[in-house]
């Protein structure tokens, strides 16, 4: 039997020893594997949900040590490599004979060389200690903590901070983030939506020093001379280097930028050496992405296995969430090709970016950045390098496209690749399915797409469902049932927590898809306030604190004014308010006036002033209810026909708080006339002669609908009945973050369907709808009040945990048109402008 030995136990050298064993069925090959790490291969890609609730054992990829061919050797470093002799030395003393030896070291977090550097407090991103080390030293700090680095693996790090309780800033010396995957424009807009979530972002700011701060395990970033950060803990993320030490000490040859150099078959400058992953340099090119690792380690066992397979390239398309932001990056992403033009949709309002790299002909995509959208990579990326299907700028700009942009999964080739982590082709998918893979989980084990990185999933659904498979309609892929479903089991037994439901009806932890879907049916059924116990710990971003946080870490409060009527008195409350506190103030759309630049430890005050006065939340955080629009109708209007102030103030004290898939606006007009844009919103009411038309599933937004009419001429009463039952089966029925228009479009028999529900009862269903809003109805109160009610919740809005009353020394304001604005320029997300460049 011949010797392999794999020095690096990470997901590559993990990912060459399976490939090995399943082409070696006659059992060639007896592989020993050294592991640096105490603990078995896990999945880096996945490191940051360490942070939100992911133990080790569930990073943990397949046990290799199992097979009877193969000694995993945990926790034993190689400390040399014997060419001549052909063994390999390790720290235990051990001398480990090999016929082919493959080098999987992977690389190391580099570490700028700055004063400092060194002190308690400081550490890296890169293993699950280092994780276990961050999590201890944010345990004790002052609230602030900064990540060196902006690319990929530092707003994960950012991230994992904030999950940690803590505000974090990110440094870094590009001047956009993501330099490497993303351009100018897409990372401008990056940047406001990642200061939007809290992150505090410093581009073109360079790291010259950390020194001990002014308290007891405090640090102090210095950024240049006049400039400095106070913080308890700096994780640095700057960049790997590959980890070619044993290597050079052997004498093999190294690329131009380090890394082990290797030709097409992976070999290094020993033929019976290879190297593969982060360590290994081809054509003076070390990747630093799984994808390409996975790429070299199928090459080298398909060799071993008497083939002839050759690495040439990699695809290092990428595509994230970041701190909630989507990004994708493919491709030729910065045009580097000559004669490489650009189509670029810059909707900065619409908070989305996308650009496409094309031949000087434009009839070949060459690559592509998408930021805050990236619902068009999935199909986007399989055609680069092809000729595209028509014009570049109907795939990006979906109002002049035909269905929402993009290109259908129909139109690839069957070796396009879906998944570019383990480099599945559309025919191997489509095979596996005419084979008998019938679902996602199917699809994955039989041809290991979607199993890294995931971008790939919707493409896998999409083929599934053109090959005739019906598919699962499950929330997530920690529960079968379907949002709808899910209601319905919380209905019949009374399920409280989401702990609860998912230990009952689901499995794992849960993510980020499932905890604010059930939140919300929580809290639609009654489920008392959100930040009671556990549903605090389930809710989005801005449900945390009630309020709208904004570009400089600040909040918005908006208070209701129910049918946009507000008495004198009321508005000179608002007024002192935001003077008292300093706050910008603007009048919106919806009839209400936003107060701007809250932090978060004033909220509570400005509440209780604001209680006081009369005032309760408007909602403007949550998927709930916002606004009711009314005109001035009968009481001041001549063309006025019915009493539209009255009608719209009634709706909104009605449907106040009321929790649902999205968010839900509505407006009354008192004539035809239509002040009151009353078609443009999930529900619209215009009055007539005789009574009111109820119209229904209007929205605004990126793809705007005008709502239809559902019923005329009604009287107030069977008005108000027909809303109820509205909202009440909408929000049973309707999936997660689907607005009302989408939810009709979708339904079988669409509007008829609907008008037969809500006005003909054709499922028996219109008592018990009507019921549970009467019970909502009965069941509110003001989540504000809640909050200055209770002292538990209270002690939620602060700063940091150590001083409460301390506010963020980071937050600073300039004044413009006499008002306060967040100090600094506004990134809009402008590029370069290039004649071929569309701005929305």
């Amino acid at each position: 039997m011949r010797q392999l030995v794999v020095i690096g136990n990470g997901m590559v050298g993990h990912r060459l020893v399976e490939a090995v064993r399943a082409r070696d069925g006659a059992g060639a090959w007896h592989i020993t594997v050294l592991g640096e790490e105490p603990r078995p291969a896990y999945d880096r890609v996945a490191l940051s949900s360490y942070f939100d609730g992911a133990t080790a054992d569930d990073l943990s990829l397949p046990d290799l040590g199992t097979h009877p061919h193969v000694d995993l050797r945990l926790g034993e470093t190689a400390t040399a490599i014997d060419r001549d002799a052909r063994t390999v030395t390790t720290a235990s003393g051990a001398v480990l004979g090999y016929d082919t030896l493959v080098l999987a070291t992977g690389s190391t977090p580099f570490v700028p060389p700055v004063p400092g550097r060194d002190l308690a407090g400081c550490h890296v991103y890169r293993t699950i200690d280092d994780l276990d080390a961050i999590t201890a030293t944010a345990a004790g700090t002052t609230g602030t903590g900064v990540v060196i680095g902006g690319g990929l693996l530092g707003l994960e790090a950012a991230n994992a901070l904030r999950l940690l309780g803590l505000r974090p800033h990110v440094v870094e010396m590009a001047p956009w983030l993501m330099p490497r995957q993303v351009d100018e424009g897409g990372g401008a807009l990056l940047g406001r939506l990642i200061d939007e979530t809290g992150v505090t972002v410093h581009t073109e700011a360079g790291l010259t020093a950390i020194e001990p701060g002014d308290t007891p395990g405090a640090l102090r970033v210095r950024l240049g001379d006049d400039h400095h950060i106070d913080a308890g803990i700096v994780v640095f993320s700057v960049g790997v280097r590959p980890r070619d030490e044993l290597a050079r000490a052997a004498g093999l040859e190294l690329g131009p930028r380090g890394g082990v150099a290797v030709d097409t078959a992976c070999r290094t400058s020993d033929p019976y050496i290879h190297a593969i992953g982060e360590c290994a340099s081809t054509d003076g090119t070390v990747y630093g992405l799984v994808a390409p690792g996975n790429a070299m380690a199928e090459v080298v066992a398909d060799r071993l296995a008497g083939g002839d397979a050759e690495f040439t390239g990699a695809d290092t398309s990428t595509k994230l969430k970041l701190l909630g932001v989507d990004v994708a990056s493919f491709g030729d992403a910065a045009a580097t090709a000559e004669g490489a033009l650009e189509v670029v949709v810059n909707d900065a309002p619409g908070r989305r970016y996308a650009k496409l790299v094309v031949s000087d002909d434009a009839t070949t995509l060459l690559g592509g950045v998408l930021v805050g959208d990236a619902t068009a990579y999935a199909g986007l990326r399989p055609l680069v390098g092809r000729e595209l299907p028509g014009d570049p700028l109907d795939l990006i700009a979906p109002a002049r496209g035909e269905g929402g942009g993009g290109i259908g999964v129909g139109a690839l080739p069957a070796d396009a690749q879906i998944c570019s982590c383990n480099a599945v082709t559309k025919g191997a998918i489509l095979d596996a399915i005419g084979d008998g893979a019938d679902d996602v989980p199917a699809v994955k084990s039989c041809t290991r797409a979607g199993t890294s990185c995931g971008s790939c999933v919707p493409m896998l659904k999409t083929l599934l469902a053109e090959a005739g498979v019906e598919q699962s309609t499950a929330l997530c892929e920690h529960f079968a049932h379907s949002r709808a479903e899910l209601v319905e089991i919380v209905l019949a037994t009374g399920i409280a927590t989401f702990s609860d439901l998912i230990a009952r009806h689901g499995t794992g932890r849960g993510c980020d898809i499932c905890k604010p879907a059930v939140a919300s049916i929580l809290a639609s059924l009654g489920g008392g306030h959100i930040l009671d116990g556990e549903q605090a710990a389930l809710q989005d971003t801005n449900d945390h604190f009630l309020a709208n946080i904004q570009r400089n870490g600040t909040y918005s409060v908006v208070p209701r004014i129910p049918g946009g009527e507000v008495t004198p008195e009321k508005l000179i409350v608002i007024g002192e308010v935001a003077r008292d506190f300093g706050l910008y103030t603007k009048i919106t759309g919806g009839q209400r006036i936003d107060l701007f630049g809250a932090r978060v430890e004033q909220l509570p005050a400005i509440w209780g002033r604001l209680v006081d006065a009369g005032f309760e939340s408007g909602h403007a955080y949550g998927k709930a209810l916002r606004t009711v629009k009314s005109c001035v109708g009968t009481t001041w209007c001549r063309y006025g026909v019915q009493d539209s102030v009255g009608m719209a103030i009634e709706l909104e004290l009605r449907y106040r708080g009321l929790r649902s898939p999205h968010k839900l606006k509505a407006g009354v007009s008192g004539c035809a006339r239509e002040c009151a844009e009353a078609r443009g919103k999930d529900f619209g009411v215009i009055a007539t002669e005789t009574g009111w038309n109820l119209y229904v599933g209007g929205n605004g937004g990126f793809t705007p609908r005008h709502a239809r009419l559902l019923a005329s001429d009604l009287d107030g009463p069977t008005l108000i009945r027909y809303i109820d039952r509205f909202l009440m089966f909408y929000v049973r029925t309707a999936d997660r973050l689907q607005r009302t228009a989408p939810w009709i479009e979708a339904m079988d028999g669409g509007l008829d369907h609907l008008r037969a529900v809500i006005v003909d009862d054709s499922l028996g269903i219109a008592a018990e709808l009507e019921a549970a809003m009467e019970r909502h109805v009965a069941d509110y109160s003001d989540e504000w009040r809640g909050v200055l009610e209770d002292p538990h919740k209270l002690a939620r809005f602060v700063s940091f945990a150590n001083a409460p009353e301390a506010p963020d020394p980071t937050i600073s304001f300039e004044v413009e048109r006499d008002q306060p604005v967040p100090a600094g320029p506004v990134a809009l997300g402008l590029p370069v402008r290039r004649p071929d460049t569309l701005e929305v």
